[in-house]
């Protein structure tokens, strides 16, 4: 009796099921093997990534291989670069600067200044206490930002020797930015702020609030936005110019954590990577998800997941992603976002 009403009542449901999770999936963009691209940067995985397509680079942190950038038009390894020498590297923060030219790398002690057009070391410095939480680079390798587990923000400057600490900050930092020239700054903390400051006065231009800990901060290259994001469920798009809300990132998950971001040029999207294989591209004015990726993972994870690193925009038509799964990966825009 039971094995004829499983039969009757149960079984019709399915294909009506399936329909309904198909059309859910179709309405969110959702797309698990569109990319048309897909470069093994770092096998056995990455501890690190960042990408500078209109520099052709990308850089991946692995634990056997060190350091290791990519010439993304050769579509192979130019340099290879290690903290420590010998033994596993722990490099776990990357930044290329705007103009590609050079390369920010840092473990939980020492940062390191590269220099992308000869592959050699500009400068290496250990931190004297706490630990390194994020950093960032600017145009020329003009200036460094280091956030801190203490809460300290450093600005450093290495040709000039200047050194600014921001003391804004109460708790752990946990994501930091800096403008292409250097001037601005933007951290974010377990304090529940974000702060826009002046590197060259320290003093505050901004002070952009959240209800739980600022997990990811990130300032557009052209001036016009900034993007904070915290540890719960909001993600908000700020004006540079007035300071105010343009948009929260409207997304149907409970909790989205942010862990890479790109303003596009015209300024209409922006592109995000999350710990769950999520990139995502938003529209800026409205915060609306217009398309969401999956990006890969290993076929000997253990782990079925991945974390997005590095995102970038290739072209007008196409962006690009790099993991922890260690692939670089090439995904179409939609055809309402391409320009021609």
């Amino acid at each position: 009796m039971q094995s004829t009403l499983k039969s009757s009542v149960f079984q019709p449901f399915k294909p009506i099921l399936l329909l309904l999770f198909t059309i859910w999936l179709g309405g969110c963009g959702l797309s698990e093997t569109e990319f048309q691209a897909q470069t093994d940067q770092s096998v056995g995985g990455a501890l690190a990534a960042d990408i500078n397509a209109s520099a052709n680079l990308s850089v991946v942190s692995s634990i056997d291989n060190g350091i290791s950038v990519w010439s993304l038009q050769q579509d192979r390894q130019i340099f290879n670069f290690r903290h420590a020498g010998e033994g596993d590297n722990l490099v776990t923060n990357l930044d290329i600067s705007y103009d590609g030219l050079y390369l920010l790398s840092a473990d939980k002690e020492a940062f390191g200044l590269w220099d992308l057009t000869v592959g050699e070391p500009v400068g290496f410095w250990r931190i004297d206490e706490s630990s390194i939480r994020d950093i960032a680079v600017s145009k020329k390798g003009l200036a460094i930002l280091i956030g801190k587990s203490n809460g300290k923000v450093m600005y450093i400057e290495p040709q000039t020797g200047r050194r600014l600490e921001f003391l804004g900050h109460s708790e752990k930092i946990n994501s930091v930015d800096l403008s292409p020239n250097g001037n601005y700054a933007l951290t974010g903390g377990n304090d529940y702020v974000a702060y826009l400051w002046d590197t060259r006065t320290g003093q505050i231009v901004y002070t952009f609030r959240h209800t739980s800990r600022v997990s990811t901060v990130l300032l557009d290259e052209y001036g016009r936005y900034a993007l904070t994001a915290d540890s719960k469920d909001q993600s908000i798009i700020w004006d540079l110019t007035t300071g105010r809300k343009i948009a929260a990132l409207d997304y149907f998950e409970r909790q989205k954590i942010l862990t890479a971001g790109k303003f596009s040029q015209d300024g209409q999207n922006l592109l995000t990577g999350s710990p769950s294989r999520s990139l995502d591209l938003w529209d800026v004015l409205t915060g609306k998800r217009v398309k969401q990726y999956k990006v890969g993972i290993r076929p000997d994870a253990t782990m079925p997941t991945a974390m997005v690193y590095g995102v970038d925009y290739l072209n007008r038509q196409q962006i690009m992603s790099l993991s922890s799964s260690g692939y670089a990966e090439v995904w179409n825009l939609p055809q309402s976002v391409q320009n021609p």
